[in-house]
């Protein structure tokens, strides 16, 4: 297996995640070529006064704010994907093993049945879904701390259980409502999508996915020691009760916060984490960066394709995402010499 140093690996993917950044604000129901892009990008950086307001409102008031957010979730769910992968020590963990997802599901699809809160738009949807997925993540930690602690079998099965609990409840609101277009927005919503990003949704996510690389990669040690077992780690004196504890609070709020401004995108925090272990190796100091640029760009471009494929209509990110994410991993699975935290 051929092993990519951190230092070349990690400049590359910025240029590439530049340049499909640059090239995703072009495409939509309506292509703009890439000298116009720039150009409205130049003057908006610089000051002046854009040459086009047309092309101006669609690159900067619609698709940068959209693919930043695309830049931000993508790599917000591959630091999750490999955080949980370590936390519970479990190759096909995912950052919605916790019932994240699950219980923001419920709480969105509260707020779309209900009509709640209606006048604060897509704030009110972001804001339900938040309330869902922190009640769903306490919700698993106390059952897991009142059955013996965070053991990654009992987060798993835990995790597993409610998160199966919490999608039926958010089946039966869709059941239960008299909207007939509830369905179809819950749906829509599940399967995530980006087309509600404005310059106003991207701090809180880019602030609490910033937090949670820079945490990450300052106990990068720890998780190295961790990945070894528990035994293990504790005799290299990490405080391994502590920090699952840590890693569980900062998963459920990254994940959280990220399903709530985008819904649910799968395959992300799944495969993105095992491709980048195939480029740079599992030591998460390394790890973690090629996690972030690799996961911002897989959902760069994937969301780009989402706006050229049924243009003038677009499909939802999660079912592209899936497509391109499940046979990708049993690709990589099928590698002989890979091997879930080797070294």
């Amino acid at each position: 297996m051929i092993r990519v140093r951190v230092t070349l690996a990690v400049p590359v993917l910025a240029v590439l995640l530049l340049v499909a950044m640059i090239a995703a604000t072009g495409f939509g129901a309506e292509t703009i070529p890439v000298r116009a892009v720039l150009d409205t990008l130049g003057a908006r950086l610089t000051g002046s006064t854009p040459t086009d307001p047309g092309v101006d409102t669609i690159v900067w008031q619609l698709r940068v704010p959209r693919t930043i957010l695309a830049a931000v979730v993508g790599a917000g769910l591959a630091l999750a994907g490999a955080a949980m992968q370590t936390l519970v020590r479990n190759p096909l963990a995912d950052p919605y093993l916790l019932g994240v997802s699950s219980g923001a599901a419920v709480g969105a699809a509260a707020v779309i049945t209900s009509g709640l809160f209606a006048g604060a738009g897509m704030w009110a949807l972001s804001g339900g879904a938040l309330a869902g997925a922190f009640g769903a993540a306490t919700l698993v930690f106390l059952i897991a701390m009142a059955q013996g602690g965070l053991t990654p079998l009992r987060l798993v099965l835990t995790g597993t259980v409610l998160g199966s609990a919490f999608a039926a409840c958010s089946s039966y609101l869709v059941f239960r409502s008299t909207d007939p277009a509830a369905a179809e927005s819950v749906l829509f919503w599940l399967l995530g999508s980006l087309a509600g990003a404005d310059w106003s949704t991207l701090a809180l996510p880019s602030t609490v996915v910033a937090v949670s690389a820079a945490v990450l990669v300052a106990i990068a040690g720890w998780l190295d020691a961790l990945t070894l077992g528990a035994d293990t780690a504790s005799s290299l004196g990490v405080p391994v009760a502590g920090l699952r504890i840590g890693l569980f609070v900062l998963l459920a709020v990254l994940v959280g916060v990220l399903v709530a401004v985008s819904g649910g995108i799968g395959f992300v925090g799944l495969v993105v984490p095992h491709a980048a272990r195939m480029i740079v190796g599992p030591r998460h100091r390394d790890l973690l960066p090629a996690c972030a640029l690799c996961g911002a760009l897989f959902l760069v471009v994937a969301d780009a394709a989402t706006r050229v494929l049924v243009r003038p209509t677009e499909i939802p990110v999660g079912v592209l995402t899936g497509l391109i994410g499940a046979p990708v991993f049993l690709l990589l699975m099928g590698r002989r010499r890979y091997r879930f935290g080797a070294a």
